[in-house]
């Protein structure tokens, strides 16, 4: 018996990282889920219930806890964690459909849609499962602790960034479910909160930088992807990309990558062939991947015109998601600078994008990147010309420059003042939140930094 439990709970993960991904009627989800269904069947033969816990972080059945399994079951125990899921129950008489619409409404109902587990439930006749109580969160009602949730899970997905970059570079098998899984889950936590995420999260660490630079390209190409109404194969498929597009560089020995002194003719010539190497990399990863993170990673600075490198042979130009990829790239570079240099505030890095409009960028996709995230995007702290200072709470598509800034000081906190309407007043600048920026963060929940140590001369930027 113990062994079926461990193998319900391992198709459980399954069902629910594909529940994640797929649609409701895809054939995928329908094998995973046909999975399930049988092994709780099979429990089901010689008991009237199941009832499939998490306990203290484990995954637990009657008075047992699989301790063992923590390793292999963690996405589940995170996913069902996170949503306040403490047990589930299945009973004698289950069918398949009643299955079918509770992973459904833990994958994306739960999240998207306000309906109670039990009108949901009631509605769709599942009447032979139940789920735990559900831990209700009431947002905002600790600021500062949500906001070091969201610095703890952001760390978690640096983490799982470099686990799946190192699965590649080591040689090793891919899981397709658990790396889409993984994706997909890092999207719905973070995706359009890349300058809150720079507010809360300062890295020093030069062995942690490139892992942060590729989550964040990845969450912004996805960001870019869904506003552009792809759909939710595609934004998946564009943001695996994205996570690869510099495995090549990766590759290459750190020593050289992060060499402070000038670079050989050889060192020089090896960077430069980092998409090629990269390229190659990820053929053999063909089957599990697919194919466009190969041409992403060959073509990410290829440029717009086509005079960038590897030379190319051909007389077209580079896929529509390498020039997407090639954007968030450089805009996330730029912006991570900021992090940890007191340079590059968001309306000098629209400045020097703007400038290789129809040269390195695409000049359309360029403008659309823009008209979404807006010069100042959404959490950067402005100063206004009134004299207050203010966090951007929303942009303005039909004008980057005016978005919504809700005032944090000196008076009327709280107050938002939605610029397309008040042509009185106007952005001044942004206000680093590492440096003068910094006395602010607490009014919008981020912790203030501790001061910074040895700060960097800024550099001229290399958008290539």
């Amino acid at each position: 018996m113990r062994d079926k439990i461990k193998i319900c709970f391992i198709y459980l993960m399954n069902a629910i990282q594909a529940g994640k991904i797929y649609t409701g009627d895809h054939p995928k989800f329908k094998e995973y889920l046909m999975r399930l269904y049988a092994a709780v069947q099979e429990i089901l033969e010689d008991r009237k219930e199941l009832v499939l816990g998490i306990v203290g972080g484990e995954a637990a059945w009657e008075d047992e806890i699989f301790f063992n399994l923590h390793g292999k079951l963690g996405l589940l125990i995170d996913f069902l964690e996170k949503n306040g899921v403490e047990r589930i129950i299945f009973q004698q008489g289950l069918r398949f459909e009643e299955l079918r619409e509770f992973i459904i409404f833990l994958t994306r109902v739960k999240r998207q849609e306000k309906i109670s587990e039990q009108e949901y439930f009631s509605l769709h006749g599942i009447q032979n499962i139940r789920a735990g109580k559900l831990r209700a969160m009431v947002k905002g009602e600790d600021v500062a602790a949500e906001a070091e949730t969201t610095r703890t899970r952001y760390e978690g997905s640096v983490q799982t960034v470099s686990n799946a970059l190192n699965v590649v570079l080591e040689k090793d098998d891919v899981d397709y479910l658990d790396l889409r899984f993984n994706i997909l889950g890092i999207m719905e936590d973070f995706v359009g909160r890349h300058q809150e995420l720079l507010n809360l999260v300062s890295v020093k660490r030069r062995d942690l930088v490139t892992f942060v630079h590729l989550l964040n390209v990845t969450l912004l190409s996805m960001f870019f992807a869904s506003k552009l109404q792809f759909s939710k194969e595609d934004v998946l498929d564009l943001g695996i990309a994205a996570l690869y597009h510099d495995v090549g560089k990766l590759y290459i020995s750190l020593k050289v990558i992060q060499k402070e002194s000038k670079l050989s003719e050889g060192e020089f010539l090896q960077v430069r062939n980092h998409p090629l190497l990269g390229a190659k990399i990820l053929d053999g990863y063909k089957d599990a991947l697919g194919v466009l993170p190969i041409v992403v990673s060959y073509e990410h600075h290829l440029r717009y015109d086509r005079t960038g490198y590897p030379k190319s042979p051909f007389a077209r130009k580079p896929h529509p998601a390498s020039l997407m990829v090639s954007i968030c790239d450089v805009y996330d570079a730029l912006a991570l600078k900021r992090s940890y240099k007191k340079d590059y505030p968001p309306e000098k890095i629209h400045e020097l994008m703007m400038l290789e409009k129809g040269k390195i960028f695409d000049p359309r996709l360029l403008d659309k990147f823009f008209q979404f995230m807006g010069v100042w995007p959404v959490g950067t702290l402005v100063a206004m010309s009134d004299g207050r200072v203010g966090v951007v709470r929303a942009t303005n598509e039909q004008d980057i420059d005016r978005p919504s800034v809700q005032v944090l000081a000196p008076e009327n906190a709280g107050e938002v003042v939605d610029l397309a309407l008040r042509p009185d007043v106007r952005i001044l600048e942004s206000l680093n939140p590492q440096g003068e920026g910094a006395k602010y963060l607490p009014l919008i929940g981020c912790p203030e930094p501790p001061p910074d140590v040895g700060d960097e001369e800024a550099e001229e930027p290399d958008l290539d």
